[in-house]
């Protein structure tokens, strides 16, 4: 979605539009619905933003709505150097807490209701639809079938009347919270909201994707799980259940790993061109490289303790130059007119360069990845066994380095897998 920032009669205000109506397409309900279940959590003591008006027809300005600007930053890397990131990790949790205490009665009409087996089998279709070749996501979705059991007959939460379908905000974790300070200032970005199981919205947060720079602390980048979890504990009455925050974790991690895949598939559609896209699908990368780490811990110990061995290099290229030095050139020069953008323009520079620079990386790698592989893996005739573990680690860590080397879950994973640095 895209977000404007405007002034009107001596107040500011932020208007939440979609890029174009066609994005709109296939979502399970409107601008209307999302602008209603703001001012629902609102109402509840969640800290979202007043919606003070949602668009028409007769505005010309597509599908959205107006909310009343409020202070503070969503940049994860201004929030992540807070004073206080402990207190701010409990304001967190609270909000969540709150989230969840609301039930199909407090919203309006609209908002779905998980159906848990559907949902992945609309993840593997969605594999299907992106040309199911990658092994790891595979392995991922297999895992989620054999364990669905695990949340999809659930039970009520240990508290009094207690419910386990719950609102789930959906996209709860560090990039969508406002913050000044370290001060928990707006909840934001309701457009996925669902009920379903609490433990989804928890493990969403502790993802290794949006801890940003601060992998060392798992929960929204801000502290410990055990911390995130014991003050959500404390605040909504209930207790987290250490199997289902694990089931969603890696259901999350494969979930988004899909939605960065299907970014490619947008920008080709023309429903938004915009540079963003293309690269964002090659975020797929570190997603398979998380997904993996918390896939391994179900192989065989003798499978787990096998390193992996870094690739020979290839030799450097002579003669004309070749498409990774073409890259680098261009890159280079849009670093010299760096100085005159800003705003957006800067944003998308940045964004250039980056896509430049997995082109000029994949250059130096051969890689042989195979779809039979993804077909294996997806109906469960090859497990983490026979060296296949060793075999996907490499392939993770090859497309780590060419699509995200400064990812953090990249140093982690290389130091697990091959004990180099």
């Amino acid at each position: 979605m895209e977000s404007w920032r405007f002034s009107a009669g001596g107040s500011d205000y932020v208007l939440r539009r979609a890029p174009s109506l066609a994005f709109m397409q296939g979502r399970p309900y409107g601008h209307a619905v999302e602008a209603a279940l703001i001012e629902a959590a609102r109402a509840k003591g969640v800290t979202a933003p007043e919606v003070v008006a949602v668009l028409e027809e007769v505005d010309g300005l597509g599908s959205g709505f107006v909310m009343r600007a409020l202070p503070g930053t969503a940049d994860p890397k201004v929030i992540l150097a807070c004073d206080d990131p402990a207190g701010l990790l409990k304001q967190a949790a609270r909000d969540l807490a709150r989230i969840h205490r609301l039930r199909q009665g407090d919203v309006p009409e609209g908002v779905p209701v998980m159906d848990y087996r559907a949902a992945i089998a609309d993840l593997k279709q969605q594999f299907l639809d992106a040309g199911g070749d990658r092994p790891i996501i595979a392995l991922g979705l297999r895992w989620l079938e054999d364990n669905v059991g695990l949340v999809a007959h659930p039970q009520p939460l240990p508290q009094a009347g207690g419910e386990q379908v719950v609102l789930n905000h959906g996209d709860y974790r560090m990039g969508n919270l406002l913050v000044e300070g370290s001060a928990l200032t707006g909840v934001l970005d309701w457009e996925i909201a669902h009920f379903g199981d609490p433990h989804e919205d928890l493990a969403f947060g502790c993802m290794a994707v949006w801890r940003f720079a601060r992998y060392d602390r798992p929960a929204l980048g801000l502290g410990s799980i055990e911390d995130y979890l014991a003050a959500y504990e404390a605040e909504s009455g209930t207790r987290v259940d250490p199997a289902r925050f694990r089931f969603w974790t890696i259901y999350r991690t494969v979930w988004w790993a899909l939605g960065c895949l299907k970014m490619a598939a947008q920008w080709r559609s023309g429903a938004d061109r915009m540079l963003e896209r293309v690269v964002i699908s090659r975020r797929t990368s570190e997603q398979e490289l998380d997904l993996l780490l918390l896939l391994e811990e179900d192989a065989p110990e003798a499978e787990r303790v096998r390193q992996v061995h870094e690739p020979d290099s290839l030799a450097l290229p002579v003669g004309e130059a070749s498409f990774g030095e073409l890259a680098i050139a261009v890159s280079e020069w849009l670093g010299t007119i760096k100085p005159q953008l800003s705003g957006h323009d800067l944003f998308q520079l940045a964004v250039a360069r980056n896509a430049l620079g997995m082109i000029a990386r994949q250059s130096t790698f051969l890689a042989e990845w195979s779809s039979e592989w993804a077909e294996n893996f997806l109906n469960g005739s090859v497990r983490l066994e026979g060296g296949w573990l060793s075999v996907l680690r490499r392939e993770a860590l090859d497309r780590a380095v060419i699509d995200c080397p400064k990812y953090p879950a990249l140093a982690h994973a290389r130091k697990k897998w091959t004990g180099e640095e």
